[in-house]
């Protein structure tokens, strides 16, 4: 006589076997503190500090290291298409220390808070070359739309303007959270994103 298979039971026995597992391995993950113990606690506390708890955990040393983010597709399609000369090659990858997190402007001191803007000068002195060089290089990136000027104050005359920010266009280096890109940056180069022959062909864009 053939055995009669309860198949719901099975089931019910695998998703018993599921939970028992995934249980041990919580408390494994959490130093033998099981979910139920933790989410009382946590009510505990929410309870007590009239305000909503959840777990989190210190940063690791890791998550001061700052670095920029070449955009790689982007920067290859620009090397073919020419567009950029070895010495603006060459000041995007240098000047590339100097980018500060999320607003993407060139400053002295990444980790100063806050950091001052570096001028034609101070990037001369800070990349040691000459200020002549530094100035050519800086409005042609200007004119291709990969950096940009922001004058403070009520400077009428961008070029004449003395106190300024150097921004870098995020769709060729980016310092910060790719899929969430401030809005400032957005409104600097949204225009040349759309005009620029060359920029509105780039594989890749954040905005």
């Amino acid at each position: 006589m053939a055995k009669v298979v309860d198949f719901e039971q099975a089931e019910r026995n695998a998703r018993k076997r599921d939970f028992e597992n995934d249980t041990e391995k919580f408390k494994q993950d959490h130093h033998e503190v099981s979910k139920e113990e933790l989410e009382k606690a946590l009510q505990i506390v929410s309870k007590a500090t009239g305000k909503e708890t959840y777990i989190g955990t210190k940063k690791s040393p890791q998550s001061k290291v700052r670095f920029a983010q070449f955009l790689q597709r982007n920067w290859e399609f620009l090397r073919r298409e020419k567009y950029l000369t070895s010495e603006e090659k060459v000041f995007l990858t240098d000047v590339q220390s100097n980018i500060s997190m999320h607003s993407n402007a060139v400053v002295d001191d990444i980790m100063k808070k806050p950091a001052n803007a570096l001028t034609i000068q101070g990037l001369a002195d800070c990349l040691n070359t000459s200020r002549t060089k530094i100035s050519r290089v800086v409005n042609a990136l200007i004119k291709k739309g990969i950096l940009a000027k922001a004058v403070s104050g009520d400077s009428k005359d961008v070029n004449q303007a003395k106190d300024y920010v150097l921004f870098i266009n995020p769709n060729i280096i980016y310092v910060g959270d790719k899929d969430d890109v401030t809005e400032h940056l957005v409104l600097m180069f949204r225009k040349q994103m759309k005009d620029n022959p060359t920029l509105k062909k780039l594989p890749q864009k954040l905005f």
